[in-house]
C-alpha cells in the first residue's frame, strides 16, 4: 500500500485554510489505496505528527517529527516512517512558493503540485505577469511598488483609472487585497499589503466576470469547463470562506457559447504552460463584458475545501472528490519516476 503523507498547516496566514483543505482530503482519500500520515507545520516552522487535522486554527506543540534526507524518512522518536508520496496542502508562502517544492525535490520524494519553478514563478503575481505578457496573454494593467516608491494614488489614477486594485505580490486567499478609489485608501491599502510582502501590486480594475478553470496533468493536460464565481460583495477572505458566505459557483458558467468556451479553455492551458506548472492549477481569470479574456492569477495549490471551486469543477467533469485526489497522487509518482532516470553525476 502507498504510503501518503498529508502535509498541512504552515507559515503563512492561510495556515487555518490548509487546514480546511487538509480535513477534506483526508476524509474523502482513499483508505483501501493508500495509508495516510499526517504531519501539521505550525506557525513557528515545526513539523508534528497528528492523528487527525485539528479543527481549529492552530497546531498544538507535540509529536515533533524530523526529516531524515536520504531514507525519504520521517523520525519520531526512535521511530522510522517511510514515505512514498507528499501531498503538500500549503497555501501562501513557504507553502505553494517553491520553498517546501524544493525541500520536496532534495529529498527526492514525490509530491503533488507544480515544481520548484512553476510554483515560484505562479506565486509572485509580479513574474507571472510578466511571463503571461510574453506570449500574448492578456492580464490587467498594473505597476509593482517597493516600499521606497513614491508613486501617489493620483498619479496612478491618472495611468489607470479608479477604482484600483492593492495587492501583495506573493500571497493568495484575498489577504492584504483592496480596493481603493481615494488617496487615503490607497495609503491604508499599502501599509496593509506590505505586511505580507515586499512587493505590492497595484492594478486597474477589470470589469467583468470572474470566471475560473481547473487543470490537471503533466504533458497532456485537462482543462474544465469554466465555472464562474457571483458574489453580493467584493470576494475577499472573509467572503470566500465565512459559513455565511452569500458566494455562488455556478459550474459550467451560464451564457458562454462553445467558441469562447473553448478560448477560456485554451487560454488556461497557455498560462498552465507558461509558467512552467504541473499536475494541478486553477486559473482565475476574467472575462469584460467584451468578451476580452484577461487572466489574474494561477493557484498551483487551490482550496480543497467544501466550498472550492477545484474539485467542483472536476466533479462537473465527472470526477469524483475520491477519484480526484488518487489520480493527483498518481501523477506525482508518475512525474518522480520519469525524472528518475535523470542523470546525478557528471559520468
Amino acid at each position: 500500500m502507498t504510503t501518503v503523507l498529508i502535509l498541512c498547516g504552515g507559515q503563512s496566514p492561510e495556515h487555518e485554510i490548509s487546514l480546511r483543505s487538509a480535513r477534506n482530503i483526508v476524509e474523502t482519500l482513499d483508505k483501501d489505496l493508500f495509508k495516510l500520515i499526517i504531519v501539521g507545520i505550525d506557525h513557528e516552522g515545526n513539523w508534528h505528527l497528528l492523528d487527525n487535522v485539528p479543527e481549529g486554527t492552530n497546531i498544538e506543540a507535540n509529536n515533533k517529527v524530523l526529516i531524515d534526507p536520504g531514507t525519504n524518512s520521517l523520525i519520531h522518536g526512535s521511530n522510522t516512517i517511510s514515505i512514498d508520496v507528499v501531498f503538500p496542502v500549503l497555501h501562501g508562502p513557504n507553502g505553494e512558493d517553491g520553498a517546501v517544492q524544493g525541500l520536496l525535490t532534495m529529498l527526492d520524494v514525490p509530491y503533488v503540485g507544480a515544481d520548484v519553478l512553476g510554483s515560484a514563478a505562479a506565486m509572485d503575481k509580479d513574474i507571472a505577469k510578466i511571463l503571461m505578457t510574453a506570449v500574448g496573454i492578456n492580464v490587467a494593467r498594473g505597476i509593482t511598488l517597493r516600499p521606497t516608491s513614491t508613486k501617489t494614488f493620483e498619479e496612478l489614477k491618472s495611468e489607470m483609472g479608479s477604482p484600483l486594485f492593492v495587492k501583495p505580490a506573493n500571497m493568495g486567499s484575498s489577504v492584504g487585497v483592496h480596493k481603493v478609489s481615494t488617496a487615503g485608501e490607497f495609503q491604508s491599502a499599502l501599509n496593509d499589503a506590505f505586511r505580507f510582502d515586499t512587493k505590492v501590486l497595484v492594478e486597474e480594475a477589470i470589469i467583468g466576470r470572474e470566471i475560473e478553470c481547473a487543470v490537471i496533468g503533466i504533458k497532456d493536460i485537462r482543462v474544465t469547463a469554466p465555472g464562474e464565481i457571483k458574489s453580493s460583495e467584493e470576494y475577499s477572505f472573509e467572503e470566500k470562506y465565512s459559513d455565511s458566505s452569500e458566494t455562488q459557483l455556478d459550474i459550467p458558467a451560464e451564457g458562454i457559447n462553445e467558441k469562447l468556451r473553448i478560448e477560456i479553455q485554451e487560454t488556461a492551458a497557455v498560462a498552465f504552460k507558461t509558467l512552467q506548472c504541473s499536475i494541478m492549477a486553477r486559473v482565475d481569470m476574467f472575462l469584460s463584458d467584451e468578451k476580452k479574456i484577461y487572466v489574474n492569477e494561477i493557484n498551483t495549490i487551490p482550496g480543497f475545501t467544501s466550498i472550492s471551486m477545484y474539485p467542483k469543477l472536476w466533479e462537473y467533469e465527472g470526477l469524483s472528490y475520491t477519484e480526484l485526489i488518487t489520480k493527483l497522487l498518481e501523477l506525482a509518482i508518475e512525474r518522480h519516476e520519469a525524472r528518475g532516470g535523470l542523470r546525478k553525476t557528471r559520468l
